[in-house]
């Protein structure tokens, strides 16, 4: 199969992207929903300040073109996406507070508890994690109860105590916060960046499939094509904190050498690092194999992932 051109993968990036912009803007905007009482004018602006205008919105487009695999497309995909786009920009805000990584910039902007304070920036988190729960049990992400019930019960468990909040409180062991710090061997980084990181965008390929009502042997395809950018992401993300600098990443850069921080670019070395990212695409791009033309945007992300310089 020939590999989709780049500028067409780009376009479909950036339109997706400007997509899930417009929805999050309706989404955070002062309009209420039938339960509200009422919507604090400084939460909002504290909340569209973590949101909106910035990042590649890669995990939305992961649940679009996941579910456009299965025959999926529209609103209903895209709002799931937001959905996950919330819980994912509560877990940065969270993790800049001085508490857990103290980062004064992300996305090249103040970090929350920077522009406004720590206390709006914890509300902040607790708000857009909630609200990411809202959005996907809405009638407009899937007209069957029981795929919306599956969407909530997969993101809980992708983002809770087996996924992305464990994988934190592991990271924050490894640095030595609440016992000598020790060196992780390579299974256990595999592990808890799995947890931390690739839960959730592995959630998003998964999304897809709950979407479109998959069968076992699809569902198990796409939940390994997850797992392999999940892993492909953090790798990516960890050479980057080593090769870039803070003006291109929009957030500090070298913080995980300097904390001295287990990362598989430690273990393996930077060629090495490049070799798995390598092997990594060829793998997603084997997972996909099945799936035939229809997959070559989720190729052509893999590919794209692997090799993203911010």
């Amino acid at each position: 199969m020939d590999a989709v051109p780049d500028q067409v993968f780009t376009r479909r990036l950036s339109t997706v992207a400007a997509e899930a912009e417009t929805a999050l803007e309706r989404l955070l905007g002062s309009g209420m929903v039938p339960g509200e009482i009422a919507r604090p004018e400084r939460l909002m602006a504290a909340m569209r300040h973590s949101v909106l205008g910035g990042g590649k919105r890669l995990r939305p487009f992961l649940v679009v073109e996941s579910a456009a695999l299965f025959g999926v497309t529209g609103d209903g995909p895209l709002l799931a996406g937001c959905a996950l786009e919330c819980l994912h920009c509560y877990s940065l805000v969270h993790d800049d507070l001085p508490s857990m990584d103290n980062d004064d910039l992300r996305r090249g902007k103040p970090t929350v508890h920077k522009a406004f304070d720590e206390a709006t920036a914890i509300l902040v988190g607790d708000a857009l994690l909630t609200l990411a729960f809202d959005i996907l049990a809405r009638d407009e992400v899937h007209k069957d109860a029981g795929v919306r019930i599956e969407l909530v019960r997969e993101l809980a468990r992708g983002s809770g105590i087996g996924g992305m909040v464990g994988g934190q409180l592991l990271d924050l062991a490894a640095e030595g916060r609440f016992d000598q710090k020790r060196a992780l061997t390579e299974n256990e980084i595999i592990t808890l960046q799995a947890m931390k990181t690739g839960a959730l965008l592995r959630f998003a390929c998964r999304a897809g499939g709950i979407l479109g009502k998959a069968d076992a042997t699809a569902r198990a395809a796409i939940d390994r094509y997850g797992a392999i950018v999940g892993q492909a992401f953090q790798i990516a993300d960890d050479l980057l904190d080593v090769e870039s600098d803070t003006a291109t990443l929009g957030k500090a850069a070298g913080k995980d050498a300097a904390a001295g921080k287990g990362t598989l670019v430690t273990v393996l070395g930077i060629k090495g690092a490049h070799a798995k990212l390598d092997a990594l695409v060829a793998e997603a791009e084997a997972v996909l194999k099945p799936f035939g033309a229809k997959a070559d945007i989720l190729r052509a992300t893999a590919r794209f992932i692997a090799q993203r310089r911010t």
